[in-house]
This record gives C-alpha cells, sequence and structure tokens, in this order.
C-alpha cells in the first residue's frame, strides 16, 4: 500500500483544501493519472497517482490538510481490471472518430439565434397561452409552464406579465439563505485587499486616452499578424508596451517599499489581473520590457488559459513589479484598482465606449477609455504618478512611439 501525501507546494504554505476528488473510492488508477484536486491559499494543483492499483481515498472534499498528511492511499498489489485502459486512461481513437472531431471543430458562420415563441415547435401552450405570447412578444424562457406535460397555460403567462423581472421557477417573496465555506483562495484575496487598504497610503488619479490610432493599426494587421504568429493582436500587448517605456522613465513607479528601504527594479515584470473560476489570480509575465508585442500576447494567452483551468504554479503568480487589470471585459467605465502589494502601483483598463470629445475646436465622436493609476503615495509622488500615465496615454495615442519609446522625428532631430 502507497501512501499519496499532500505535497509541498511553497515555502510560506503550510495547508491545502481538498476540492474534488476526480477518482472515487475503489477505482483503479494508472500511474500518473490525476486522483484529485487541491487548493492552497494561493493556487489549485492536482494529485497525482504515484503507482497504478486501487485507490483508497483518506481526505473528504472540503477538508483542510496540512503539508505531509495522507491524503490517499493505492494498492499497487491489487490486480488490473479487464478492460481498463492504460496510460491516461484514454482509449486511442479510430480515424474516423478524429475526423468526426475535427469536422466539428470547424468554425461556423455566426447567425443570430431567433426568439424562441409558441410557434417554436419545442414550445407547447394552450392556443390562447399562444396568442398571448405572440401578440405580447415575450421570451419563453422567463415563463414557468404548470400545466400538464410542461405545458404553458394562460395563468403562467398572466404570472410572467405581472412579475417583470423574476427568473423563471423562483417563488414570490421568497427568503432563502445559502452559506458556502470561504475558500482559502477567496480567504487570501479578501487579506490582501484588506492589507493593500490598511497599510498603503493609496490615491488614484485618472486619464483618458483616445484609442482610435491603436484600433485602425489593430484592424489592418491583425490578419496578418495571426497569420504570422499564430496569435491575435490584442490590446494588452499594446498596454504592456506603454507601461514598460513608462515604468523605465518613473522608476519610482515600479519599486517598493521593504522596511526602511526602498528597492527599485530595472526590470518589468508584470502582473496581469485575471478572473479564474476559483478566484482573482495575479500571473507576472517575466521582463516584459524585453518581449516583443507578439511574444507579450502569447505569454497573456497562456496564463489567462492556465488561470482559466487552474493549472497556474506558484512560480507564475510569484514577484511582479507592477500590475495590469482589465475591468472593461466586463463594462466598467470606470473604477478605482486596489495596489496588489507589496507593488506600489496598479493600471486600471476600463471599457471603449465612443464619446464625444473637442478636437482642433470641432466636436467629434472618438473611441475613448477612462484609465486609472493607484499608487502608494508614500513612495510616489503626485507629479510622478500623473506623468506616468499622461506618458501611457501619449504612447498610445501615437502606437508608432512604441518601437522607440520615442517620437521618431524627435529621435532623428536628437530631440
Amino acid at each position: 500500500m502507497i501512501d499519496i501525501k499532500v505535497p509541498t507546494v511553497g515555502e510560506s504554505i503550510s495547508e491545502v483544501t481538498l476540492v474534488k476528488w476526480l477518482k472515487s473510492d475503489g477505482q483503479y488508477v494508472n500511474r500518473d493519472e490525476v486522483i484529485a484536486e487541491l487548493e492552497s491559499e494561493k493556487a489549485t494543483f492536482e494529485v497525482n497517482a504515484e503507482q497504478a492499483g486501487t485507490l483508497k481515498t483518506v481526505g473528504k472534499e472540503g477538508d483542510t490538510l496540512k503539508i505531509g498528511d495522507v491524503v490517499a492511499r493505492i494498492d499497487e498489489t491489487a490486480p488490473k481490471p479487464a478492460g481498463t485502459p492504460s496510460g491516461n486512461g484514454q482509449q486511442p481513437k479510430k480515424e474516423a472518430e478524429v475526423k468526426q472531431e475535427i469536422q466539428a471543430a470547424k468554425p461556423i458562420a455566426a447567425t443570430p439565434a431567433p426568439v424562441q415563441t409558441a410557434a417554436s415547435t419545442d414550445v407547447k401552450a394552450t392556443p390562447v397561452a399562444a396568442a398571448m405570447i405572440s401578440d405580447k412578444k415575450i421570451d419563453t424562457s422567463t415563463i414557468t409552464p404548470s400545466g400538464f406535460g410542461g405545458k404553458i397555460i394562460k395563468h403562467d403567462v398572466l404570472e410572467a406579465l405581472t412579475n417583470p423581472g423574476r427568473l423563471p421557477g423562483k417563488p414570490l417573496f421568497g427568503r432563502e439563505l445559502k452559506k458556502e465555506k470561504m475558500s482559502n483562495l477567496r480567504k487570501t484575496v479578501s487579506r490582501r485587499l484588506v492589507e493593500a487598504k490598511n497599510t498603503t497610503a493609496m490615491l488614484t488619479t485618472f486619464n483618458e486616452v483616445d484609442m482610435s490610432n491603436v484600433m485602425a493599426l489593430r484592424t489592418k494587421y491583425k490578419d496578418k499578424f495571426k497569420e504570422k504568429h499564430g496569435v491575435n493582436l490584442g490590446f494588452m500587448s499594446f498596454f504592456t508596451k506603454a507601461v514598460c517605456y513608462a515604468l523605465q522613465e518613473w522608476p519610482a513607479v515600479n519599486a517598493y517599499i521593504d522596511g526602511e528601504e526602498i528597492v527599485y527594479h530595472d526590470y518589468c515584470d508584470i502582473s496581469i489581473a485575471v478572473s479564474a473560476p476559483k478566484g482573482l489570480v495575479v500571473p507576472v509575465i517575466r521582463n516584459a520590457e524585453s518581449l516583443s508585442m507578439a511574444e507579450i500576447e502569447k505569454k497573456v494567452v497562456e496564463l489567462a488559459t492556465k488561470a482559466r483551468d487552474n493549472k497556474l504554479s506558484m512560480e507564475e503568480m510569484q514577484g511582479g513589479t507592477f500590475t495590469i487589470t482589465n475591468g472593461g471585459v466586463f463594462g466598467s467605465l470606470m473604477s478605482t484598482p486596489i495596489i496588489n502589494i507589496p507593488q506600489s502601483a496598479i493600471l486600471g483598463m476600463h471599457k471603449i465606449e465612443e464619446r464625444p470629445i473637442a478636437l482642433n475646436g470641432q466636436v467629434v465622436i472618438r473611441p475613448m477609455m477612462y484609465l486609472a493609476v493607484s499608487y502608494d503615495h508614500r513612495i510616489i509622488d503626485g507629479r510622478e504618478s500623473v506623468s506616468f500615465l499622461v506618458r501611457i496615454k501619449e504612447l498610445l495615442e501615437n502606437p508608432d512611439q512604441l518601437l522607440f519609446g520615442k517620437d521618431p522625428l524627435k529621435a532623428l532631430l536628437e530631440l
């Protein structure tokens, strides 16, 4: 019998939570097959079977385990059941199955989904109810059927009209409560956010950037960029490049306080805030100042995919000298991001929205984005924070400057 113990996942981590069993008690598992999912205060990781055999689970889902605790045992002497696949548990696919998967993976031209009405063949309603739905143009997904065989009746339609905004199936004036144990990751996020608010002299400065030139550049070169580099040209590479130039011009924004000392960084390790299934995670792009646009985009995709699949390692989330967060993907127009301690500043991106602005004495419509930089006023002065943000605005509104970090004509004239 082999003991499977909770592995060491970091110097400061002493306990983890058993999130989920991926294999059941008594099931035969192959060597290196994933059997369980554990969560520390910083990341989610998997536990693999060290040998093939019959699994004996020890911990239960939701249990808090110490590093080194036995989470499962494997009886390697147990005979392998007939028909059990080897390796990772997947049977080799036949050629026909592979062809079917390839066909299924091909993109299909997007067509707007039709609004479901009583005329649809999969919706059952009485004639009176169907007429009311058609007349009032009601989305049948908002109606809870109560008729025989799941049929919508007149009363159901009247209920939907009388109580608009109520989710289907929810009782009127319901007051249900639900309690859920806070995960280690959520506890850590909560603690760090409160610590940032309580231990830093945090202040936020705002500006706005005209995204016209960046958007035109993306539209012009996105197909060639994808063909050449195999990755989409997104906004994050433009912002990361601009941030790296600005950080090197204003080194205090790229520093942090350590006791009675200020630690300055000659490199830019950019943390990217990502909303993962388990909560907010902040993986790091190392030496972003040395990467090309394509390399930055590839790294962003890699880290975001790992975050979504809970595959980020501890090393990929440690460190970082400056953070970028993009609330615009969720529709945020403006916000005050909280510093990712021990860093001293964070840049908040927001939704791009067409707005009227004054340009050369004329009112024009431009795609505008509000930018916000929250910073620790103990180390960064107002002049530095504002100048830092203005520099980012200048680089984004003139993306040709991202090549040298300055205006090409000024560089030619040595100005």
